[in-house]
């Protein structure tokens, strides 16, 4: 077919498939452990599951309202209380969105208007920069050290200017397992309200955390709290992503204005599903044993590659570690990546694709939230493997 219009203006020219497709699809033709794009191989519940079926059977299954079914944001607003002593309103505070990602994107659209700047944290996940760009605005990129051990509070001051308008923020961390601290936090509301700046915090690995160490919401401190959209989800803590159910905090008048762009992006989310949640919320130890869950995996993982000779940092939280090969390799993380896919036969993800610019540590991340089993013939396959 000949083409006779005229070619389209890409709205993102510097965007194309994402790394975790490319590892996924690769890892798909050689037949390999997927070890790489960070969905649980388990699945939910059998008690979580029956409450969807009943609720389907009770006809919950037409629009749900647009801000989200009342019992879920209900549930939602009892369970950070329990948290944080953070009091967000289920009528005016509390939206359901389309999964974590929505509420994000949303987010950064209601505050950000072209040429705003929009402070990162990189290695930063991929949802993050297009989303900004798409609304004409500019990120600016802190680069967290290589070891992940602090951050350079110093250098984000650096980085704001009169166009700073937000900054946004993940903990615990997708690609690092960084867990931020109290000073953290702290140190981050300074800054907030001292340049009059807007927060985006990043929650979705919160009951996903290891080691005795607590997540701090930005909802927990009351002076950040009311300059910040806390964006949360479902799919990580209850092992079903493809659900999309998130959610997001904000005060009243923040709010307001996400919701406006939220009705004209999905208008309202799957409405039985809203129902099980909120019926399944009214356990707590539904999501506050996620962390022991995950950890005995983190430690099956770690343990079974010991061996090998990775330099490892263990992961803090979420459901990602990431290996140091240094001492095995010189080659690109991307190369060695699709090498052990091909070769070993686990896939991983090369952590340089979280950079703006390629920044390569060599470091891999994999995704440990997979059946014992599974883990464990991971861990065999790069045991043996001569490609080091």
């Amino acid at each position: 077919m000949s083409l006779t219009r005229t070619a389209i203006r890409s709205k993102l020219p510097n965007v194309g498939t994402t790394i975790f497709t490319r590892m996924s699809k690769l890892a798909e033709e050689y037949k390999a452990i997927n070890l790489a794009q960070g969905f649980p191989e388990f699945d939910c519940s059998t008690e979580l599951q029956k409450l969807v079926d009943k609720y389907i059977r009770q006809g919950k299954n037409q629009y749900a309202p647009m801000a989200g079914v009342m019992a879920l944001r209900e549930a939602i607003s009892r369970k950070t209380y329990l948290a944080t002593n953070a009091d967000y309103h289920p009528e005016s505070e509390i939206t359901i969105t389309s999964g974590a990602t929505e509420a994000l994107y949303v987010a950064i659209s209601a505050v950000v208007h072209v040429g705003d700047e929009v402070i990162i944290f990189e290695p930063a996940y991929d949802s993050y920069v297009p989303a900004i760009e798409m609304n004409g605005g500019i990120p600016v990129f802190v680069t967290l050290d290589p070891q992940y051990e602090s951050i350079n509070w110093e250098s984000v001051s650096s980085k704001i200017t009169d166009k700073t308008k937000a900054i946004i923020i993940n903990t615990p961390h997708n690609p690092t397992g960084k867990v931020w601290t109290l000073s953290d936090l702290q140190k981050l509301t300074e800054l907030a309200v001292k340049h009059d700046l807007l927060v985006i915090s990043d929650e979705v690995y919160e009951h996903i955390i290891f080691d005795d160490r607590v997540h701090i919401s930005a909802s927990s401190i009351p002076a950040l709290a009311e300059r910040t959209f806390v964006c949360g989800s479902f799919g990580k803590t209850f092992h079903t992503t493809g659900w999309k159910i998130g959610y997001c905090l904000a005060p009243k008048d923040l709010t307001t204005e996400f919701r406006k762009i939220h009705q004209f992006l999905v208008f309202s989310v799957v409405t039985p599903f809203q129902f099980a949640i909120a019926e399944y919320l009214s356990e707590p130890d539904h999501y506050l044993a996620l962390s022991a869950f995950y950890q005995q995996k983190r430690d099956l993982f770690l343990n079974a590659i010991t061996d090998i000779g990775f330099i490892i940092k263990p992961s803090e939280g979420t459901f990602f570690q990431n290996v140091d090969y240094s001492n095995l390799s010189d080659e690109d993380d991307l190369i060695l990546a699709e090498r052990l896919t091909r070769k070993a036969g686990v896939a991983s993800i090369p952590v340089s694709a979280f950079y703006d610019k390629v920044v390569d540590h060599k470091v891999l991340r994999f995704c440990f939230a997979k059946n014992d089993d599974t883990l464990l013939k991971g861990a065999e396959l790069l045991q043996k493997i001569k490609v080091w």
